[in-house]
């Protein structure tokens, strides 16, 4: 199937007063304002948090988030409703070629943008091969074994990192703790659209029982004088990439990921509109990349499509996407606050590492989630093989060097799962090779 979207390159937005808004159709422009603004808060906290983790300039981020955004919408004409914010995709493979130590700024950031970028231009490549002949050999190349594989492979390769950043002291840990219980009450309880945002609820209340009990814990109190020495409005910190193939070889690979990323997302998207949006898939992706590599060009990370928004979509059915481009013009105009970069560099270590805890445990269950809506076979051999050399070699960060280029473990993860399966899909399992393996 190829790339044939309707010949009009904008939909005619619809005024409309239901309950369940169309992408093409908009409500009244302060109920759209109101509907920006709620994509606004349930980007935030994973937005924010995943620059933090990798050490980059959360204003940047929150900036390209808007301009990808903005992008997104223009390369897909406004028919695909969705926000682009940080991927946790590239938090590992970012960290391992930038030889980031996990606080403070990242020192080596642009050896990591010429990576970020270097993916960026594979996904806007994969995104001009779909627009030509179609995604189906994407799915057969990346089934639902293959991607669930990867998933868990970078959850479990970041596990490390989150523990560590909890794990400096009794007071450390029990922050971490307090922020991991808040993220998962707000998850389960918080009242409508607020149980979308259990990230930025968890951080709050981290980051206020870091300020209540950090001097009875005899812990570094959290310092506010650069947040009161910076302006409301400048321009942020940007930075220049720098290229290295061994940083490149390292993070190219995760365009991989976000491309089983969006398409998931627009096939999820499509289920909840009604639409069938396979026809602007080419479309997303190139956006996705193309918005990735203008990150990468001024020091930000490299983005993608976001479930928290799309959460939102689902619980007030708003669908219209002039609501992004509300989003996103909120998000540039953060972007270009250094009270609200101060502000966010205030949050505690812990915090984070706790944050870090929920957030790449999600990641790796998000594999489950995988292999069980597609209903995945492990009692096929080739399944469970793919799947057990793909999380081994990305928990354990299995490294290769191949011809100079060093491929990090995500990587060996990523394109050893694709070969793998590629090998042992040749033919059919047989009843007999569904029992080979010793019992467990």
């Amino acid at each position: 199937m190829t790339d044939t979207p309707s010949e009009s390159w904008f939909p005619k937005w619809k005024l409309t007063t239901s309950d369940r808004v169309a992408p093409d159709e908009r409500l009244p422009w302060p109920q759209t304002v109101i509907a920006g603004l709620q994509h606004v808060v349930a980007m935030f906290g994973s937005t924010v948090l995943a620059p933090i983790i990798m050490g980059f300039d959360p204003n940047v981020a929150v900036l390209f988030s808007g301009i990808g955004t903005l992008v997104f919408f223009l390369i897909v004409g406004g028919r695909v409703p969705s926000y682009l914010g940080s991927s946790f995709s590239f938090i590992a493979v970012v960290i391992a070629a930038s030889a980031y130590a996990g606080s403070g700024p990242n020192g080596n950031i642009s050896l990591a943008l010429g990576g970020i970028i270097a993916a960026g231009a594979v996904y806007a490549l994969i995104g001009l091969v779909v627009i030509k002949v179609g995604y189906g050999w994407i799915e057969k190349l990346m089934p639902p074994v293959v991607t669930g594989g990867i998933v868990a492979a970078i959850g479990l390769n970041l596990a490390p990192i989150a523990v560590k950043g909890i794990s400096a002291s009794g007071f450390d840990r029990s922050v971490g703790l307090v922020t991991i219980v808040a993220v998962g009450v707000a998850a389960v309880y918080a009242p409508g659209v607020m149980k979308r945002i259990p990230v930025l609820i968890g951080g709050l209340v981290g980051y206020l029982y870091y300020a209540l009990a950090a001097g009875l814990a005899g812990a570094t109190p959290i310092d506010f004088a650069k947040l009161a020495d910076a302006p409301w409005f400048g321009a942020p910190q940007f930075t220049a990439p720098t290229f290295s193939s061994g940083a490149i070889a390292l993070i190219a690979p995760v365009a991989i990921i976000l491309v089983a990323e969006n398409l998931g997302h627009i096939k999820a998207i499509s289920a909840m509109t009604g639409r069938n949006l396979d026809a602007y898939m080419g479309r997303a992706f190139l956006g996705d990349g193309v918005a990735t590599i203008l990150s990468g060009f001024c020091g930000g990370t490299g983005v993608t499509t976001y479930a928290e928004n799309m959460g939102v979509m689902a619980v007030t059915r708003i669908y219209s996407t002039l609501a992004f481009v509300v989003a996103a013009l909120f998000a540039i105009l953060l972007g270009f606050s250094p009270k609200f970069g101060a502000l966010i560099l205030t949050i505690p270590g812990p915090v984070i590492g706790g944050l870090s805890i929920v957030i790449f445990g999600l990641i790796t269950a998000t594999a489950g989630r995988i292999w069980v809506e597609h209903k995945v076979d492990f009692s096929e051999t080739k399944n469970l093989i793919t799947t057990a050399a793909a999380v081994i070699a990305g928990a354990g960060d299995l490294t290769l060097n191949i011809g100079g280029f060093t491929l990090g473990g995500i990587g060996t993860a990523t394109f050893g799962a694709i070969l793998l399966y590629a090998l042992l899909n040749r033919r059919p399992d047989t009843p007999e090779e569904h029992t080979s393996l010793p019992p467990l």
